[in-house]
């Protein structure tokens, strides 16, 4: 490609001009397909974070890249001030993935929770009967939901939250997976309870067994929304359609997005039922990309691919493996492993090294992972991936240990 520059430039352009918002890891990578990522000097990289599951389907899946090339050649945007002929057909066909009436379409997962937090609050006041000006949402602790200022104030992320006061009001955030202290925590002034069903920032953290369908009880008792943040979690990566499915429950709200855009372009959505989202009316919320036909035509091309529930039995089998192989690092340089479908959560003995420390190495031994809270790296490789690259992936995982730790 024409004006493609070398590693090296792109590095020192990044560094003249880019905000300090990342600190990613030294490799510049300039092609992909599937699950492997090559740099600018032609090194091939084992991708084992995916995009924080913005890649569940791969680099460049040849059925969602058809999908966007077809649509590039009919229109991509049209704003919501028309109609196009993708919109409808996507929001239908969402709807029916995930068992809902009515579908709300973003752009990022950010927007997506943003829209959810309006929706709640707006259905409080108008349904519910709360006061105005007074609903509350009950959050847990060590969530991520993105990085606006209104979802960094409910965060207990110290480095998201520090230096961006002052903080949007109306949030109280309770222990992630304690029961007894989320139902404390409603009272009348509640419109919403807000959780990922699983935290993937804080190190794909699960909560007790019970604890959703605990969660669900409790909201429709205390007639507060139950609004299941899936941005992550869903579309097959624990190896269910959605995360909530392993224990049968059907949010309020669910959010969707990441790999809702099959790694080609940002698109997001709220679904659920016409008794929440039909509180929005023409002029109250918007979004200039949201839902656009390009987006909408990759999304309808993401839908299909979950149809037939392959790929999440691929998940599954492949998480299963994967989880049984990461188990037997504990004691190796690993202190704990928390997994479900293909996502894991490795804790590293902080003896041994840090979590950065580990993921520099596997770089360099062609492995792509991503640390979090210092000690913890996760793993989401796509769910395409072949087993014997996954297993091999593990081999680099287990080498970097063995060097840290002298065995």
């Amino acid at each position: 490609m024409e004006n493609t520059p070398s590693g090296s430039t792109a590095l020192a352009l990044e560094q003249a001009h880019t905000a300090r918002n990342y600190a990613p890891l030294p490799v510049v990578i300039s092609q992909a397909d599937g699950a492997w990522v090559t740099d600018t000097t032609g090194v091939r990289y084992f991708d084992c974070l995916a995009g924080y599951s913005a890649l569940n389907f791969g680099h460049r899946h040849p059925r969602l890249v058809q999908a966007a090339v077809e649509q590039l050649s009919r229109v991509t945007l049209t704003s919501r001030a028309f109609h196009h002929d993708q919109l409808g057909a996507f929001c239908a066909e969402l709807a029916d993935l995930t068992g809902t009436e009515a579908v709300l379409p973003m752009n990022t997962g950010a927007e997506a929770v943003e829209s959810a937090l309006k929706i709640a609050r707006k259905w409080g006041y108008e349904i519910k009967g709360v006061p105005e000006n007074q609903a509350t949402i009950v959050v847990a602790d060590g969530n991520f939901h993105g990085r606006t200022t209104s979802i960094i104030s409910f965060s207990s992320d110290k480095d998201a939250t520090a230096g961006f006061g002052p903080y949007t009001p109306g949030f109280r955030s309770v222990p992630f997976g304690d029961t007894d202290a989320l139902a404390d925590a409603i009272d009348a002034t509640t419109v919403a309870v807000l959780i990922e069903p699983i935290q993937g920032e804080a190190g794909v953290v699960i909560p007790p067994d019970g604890y959703l369908r605990a969660v669900r009880h409790l909201c429709t008792d205390r007639n507060v929304l139950f609004v299941a943040d899936e941005i992550q979690s869903g579309l097959a990566r624990t190896g269910r359609t959605f995360a909530c499915d392993h224990e049968d429950v059907r949010p309020d709200l669910m959010l969707l997005g990441k790999a809702l855009g099959g790694g080609i372009l940002p698109v997001s959505a709220v679904v659920g039922g016409w008794d929440v989202l039909g509180v929005l009316q023409p002029g109250q919320h918007g979004s200039t990309f949201g839902g656009n036909p390009l987006g909408a035509a990759v999304g309808r091309a993401v839908i299909a691919l979950l149809r037939d529930g392959s790929l999440q039995q691929r998940a599954q089998r492949l998480g299963e493996d994967m989880a049984g192989r990461l188990n037997q690092l504990i004691g190796h340089g690993v202190t704990a492993v928390r997994s479900r479908g293909l996502w894991a959560g490795v804790d590293i003995d902080p003896a041994v090294a840090t979590g950065r420390q580990i993921c520099e190495r596997l770089m360099r031994r062609g492995v792509l992972a991503k640390e979090t809270h210092g000690a913890t790296i996760r793993l989401a490789p796509p769910i395409i991936a072949e087993t014997a690259d996954l297993t091999w992936a593990i081999e680099q995982l287990a080498a970097v240990l063995d060097e840290r730790t002298g065995q």
